[in-house]
C-alpha cells in the first residue's frame, strides 16, 4: 500500500513538473495554437473519424487475410519429403521477396502502377490495392512467426501421433498447429498492433483514411491539429490492443518480472 501511494505521488509530481515546464516555455502559445487548437480539433474531428472507418475496415479484412495466407505459407515451408520441394521453394521465395521489399514501395507499385495499366476486369480502387500490398508484406512476416511455432513443437509429438494412427495431415491439424498457434499468439498480436498503425500508409495513394482526411483539413489553414486528432484516434485503437498483448504474453510466461510496471 505504501509503495503504491509513493508511486502515485512521484508520478503526479513528475508529470506536474513536466507540464509546468512545457506550458510556461516561451514558444508554448504558438505550439498550442498550431498543434492543440480545440476549435480546429472539433471542426476536423468528424472528417478524421470518418476516414478512420476506412482504416478499421482495412485492418479487419487484412488481418484475416494475413492470418490465412501466413499460416498457409508456414505449412508449405514445413512440409517434408522431396515431393513437396516445389511448395517449400515457392513459399521461401515469397517470404524472402516480400520481407525484403519496403511496404511503402509495394503500396506505390501496386496502388499506382497496376491501375495505370488499365487492364480489363482488374480493380482500380486505391483501397483495394493498398490492402493487397499490406497483405503481401505482412503475410511474409506472419508466415515466419507461424513457422517458428510449428518448428518449436517437439518431434516426439509427431511420432506419438503417428504411433496412435493419425495421418500426417491429422497430426498437423490436431496436434502440431494447436500447440504452435498458442505459443506464437503474443507475437501475432504484436504484428496486429503494427498493422493497425501501418494501415495509415494507404494515405500515400490518396485514399481518404484518417491521415488523408487530416491532411485535407490541415491544407485549408496550415493548422496541424487534425494530425494530432488522427494520432489520438489511432492511439485509442493501438493502446488497448498493446495492453491486451502484454496481458496474454504474461499469462503465457513471455514476460518476466522486468516486464511489469
Amino acid at each position: 500500500m505504501r509503495s503504491a501511494a509513493l508511486s502515485a505521488v512521484s508520478t503526479v509530481v513528475v508529470l506536474g513538473v513536466l507540464a509546468w515546464l512545457v506550458t510556461h516555455s516561451a514558444g508554448w502559445p504558438r505550439v498550442q495554437e498550431t498543434f492543440f487548437s480545440w476549435d480546429k480539433a472539433v471542426d476536423s474531428f468528424p472528417a478524421v473519424l470518418k476516414g478512420l472507418w476506412l482504416n478499421i475496415r482495412l485492418m479487419l479484412v487484412c488481418g484475416v487475410s494475413i492470418l490465412v495466407l501466413g499460416l498457409t505459407l508456414a505449412i508449405m515451408r514445413t512440409l517434408r519429403g522431396p515431393i513437396f520441394f516445389p511448395l517449400r521453394l515457392l513459399a521461401t521465395v515469397y517470404v524472402d521477396l516480400f520481407r525484403g521489399l519496403p511496404l511503402l514501395l509495394l503500396l506505390l507499385l501496386l496502388g499506382l502502377g497496376v491501375p495505370a495499366l488499365r487492364l480489363p476486369n482488374v480493380p482500380t480502387e486505391l483501397a483495394f490495392w493498398g490492402a493487397v500490398a499490406i497483405v503481401l508484406s505482412y503475410s511474409a512476416y506472419v508466415a515466419e512467426v507461424f513457422r517458428a511455432g510449428i518448428e518449436s513443437v517437439h518431434p516426439s509429438q509427431r511420432a506419438a501421433s503417428r504411433a496412435l494412427g493419425l495421418s500426417s495431415g491429422q497430426t498437423l491439424r490436431h496436434v502440431v498447429l494447436p500447440q504452435a498457434v498458442r505459443r506464437v499468439t503474443p507475437p501475432l498480436m504484436n504484428d496486429f498492433v503494427s498493422l493497425q498503425k501501418d494501415s495509415g500508409l494507404i494515405a500515400v495513394l490518396g485514399a481518404t483514411d484518417a491521415i488523408r482526411a487530416a491532411q485535407i483539413e490541415t491544407a485549408s489553414d496550415f493548422n496541424y491539429t487534425p494530425y494530432v486528432v488522427a494520432g489520438v484516434l489511432f492511439l485509442c485503437l493501438t493502446i488497448p490492443m498493446a495492453r491486451l498483448t502484454d496481458h496474454v504474453a504474461r499469462r503465457q510466461g513471455w514476460h518476466g518480472s522486468g516486464g511489469t510496471l
